[in-house]
């Protein structure tokens, strides 16, 4: 009798989940993770400099390789050229893509991920080679380890996993692996374009491992930042000036684009860095009752955030106001000024002509199409006040839409249960104040859900010097996954 009860359940795959088994997979083979990690570290994919385009090359290959090597359905996407500024032109990197088990009844997921990095320098202010990976305390040092090859890494050992124990995979996994990423993503919008009655037909839902959580409390992210970034161009005189011989006589470049770039935010004694452009602030989306709610629970602490950037004053004192501004309000921020005399010593000159770089970064329900005309309309009026001679011209070089998902979607349950069942707490739910534009393009293009689980630390340090992964979270994230593909096996199809 007992036997009929046993073999009445086991035809359900789903209800043998091997968790504990596959989890200590994971440990016996750590050693091997962290060394492959530092096989992928030591390959310098920088996409930001064309003499290291054969090392990003080189990475894309490898990745490819990696995937073939535990039996997945490969292929390397040619998506064309990058033109230079000098006219030449210069070979993307392939997409990787490949595919695991294509089973009709079960869920499909895609993972997402980049093994291109950010440039890096031993001068730069490095404790370490940055292509040398390097073991401190439980900390793996090096450029790119959390971001995104470690969490790349963390997806194919997942995968990995269930296979060396003949564990059937409880959904089919596709991987999309790009080289660009840290430079734009050059030809990735066309890709997911071209190939969304192919390779996304089948694709219920599409996740991204690329940020990390907010304190070591694991968490989820559910909305991340757009951005505009704007050239404001102010021409003069045909050439530099000395300004002992012409200063008192010429209406200066620079006094204009000071004068206008004054006039963004209101001053920190008013209420701190209200945006002046007209209609930036009305289209922002209010923030609910549920929303406060939310950031009253988040673990976040003000001192260590503080302490960890080196300042002593913030521009909110609590919070929940701390984290809405970082997160889901748009901030101006000026990045620098071109043509400026900017070298060591001193220099007595006019500059001809000075470019402003500066950014608005966007959120609900802002769209960077009306914000560039909010602030052009507004640079030119402001401008056309200074009755100057000199010329304005203000141009948006990117425009890059913000992204939210709904917390209540099942996606999201499945990624609680998860890292109930790994870490034994709730995740925090969080948003990124950066800039993740290939989610917005997924979402738009192919219409599928996305959710993006991290599973880098908060002190990991992308982009800055002695960026790290940690072992434990490599570890635990790769538990992260394979806990998280049994749930998703459970989620209705959309």
């Amino acid at each position: 009798m007992l036997l009929v009860v046993i073999s009445s359940v086991s035809p359900h795959p789903h209800h043998l989940f091997e968790y504990d088994e596959l989890s200590q997979y994971v440990d016996s083979h750590q050693e091997e993770y962290v060394q492959t990690l530092r096989d992928w570290v030591a390959v310098e994919s920088d996409s930001s400099d064309v003499l290291r385009r054969p090392d990003c090359h080189r990475m894309m290959d490898m990745t490819a390789e990696k995937l073939q090597a535990i039996g997945g359905k490969v292929e390397l996407v040619d998506i064309g050229v990058q033109e230079l500024p000098d006219g030449k032109t210069v070979a993307l990197p392939k997409v990787v893509t490949a595919q695991f088990g294509s089973d009709p009844s079960k869920q499909t997921v895609c993972v997402y991920g980049h093994v291109d990095v950010q440039p890096a320098k031993l001068e730069d202010g490095w404790a370490t080679e940055p292509y040398n990976l390097t073991d401190i305390n439980g900390h793996l040092y090096g450029r790119g380890a959390s971001d995104n090859k470690a969490p790349v890494l963390a997806w194919i050992h997942t995968v990995e996993a269930y296979q060396a124990l003949s564990i059937d995979l409880p959904v089919n996994v596709k991987f999309i692996i790009e080289g660009m990423e840290e430079t734009g993503s050059n030809g990735l919008d066309a890709m997911i374009v071209a190939q969304k009655g192919t390779f996304f037909s089948d694709v219920d839902y599409i996740i991204i491992s690329d940020c990390g959580w907010l304190s070591r409390r694991p968490a989820l992210t559910y909305g991340t930042r757009g951005n505009c970034y704007f050239f404001a161009e102010v021409e003069g005189p045909k050439q530099d000036l000395h300004s002992g011989v012409y200063g008192g006589t010429v209406i200066e470049p620079m006094t204009d684009l000071i004068g206008i770039l004054g006039g963004f935010l209101t001053s920190l004694s008013d209420r701190i860095g209200k945006i002046l452009i007209p209609g930036i602030r009305e289209a922002v989306a209010p923030l609910s009752d549920e929303e406060w709610k939310m950031y009253q629970d988040i673990e976040f602490d003000i001192e260590s955030f503080k302490s960890k950037i080196g300042v002593s004053q913030l521009m909110y004192s609590n919070k929940v106001d701390l984290l809405a501004h970082r997160w889901r309000y748009p901030t101006v921020t000026i990045h620098g000024i071109e043509g400026a005399f900017s070298g060591p010593g001193s220099k007595t000159v006019i500059p001809a002509k000075v470019i402003a770089k500066f950014s608005i970064r966007q959120v609900p329900n802002m769209d960077p199409a009306v914000v560039k005309k909010q602030v052009t309309d507004y640079l030119y009026s402001v401008f056309a006040k200074r009755k100057s001679p000199n010329k304005l011209k203000v141009t948006m070089i990117i425009g890059a839409k913000p992204w939210l998902a709904d917390t209540k979607h099942p996606l999201y349950e499945a990624g609680k249960a998860a890292v109930k069942r790994v870490f034994d707490v709730e995740p925090d739910l969080i948003r990124e104040g950066g800039t993740i534009p290939i989610a917005k393009t997924f979402e738009d293009v192919t219409g599928k859900s996305i959710i993006m689980m991290p599973i880098g630390g908060f002190d990991d340090g992308l982009h800055s010097q002695n960026e790290k992964m940690s072992r434990y979270n490599y570890i635990e994230g790769t538990k992260l996954f394979i806990a998280y593909l049994h749930e998703v096996a459970h989620l209705k199809k959309d």
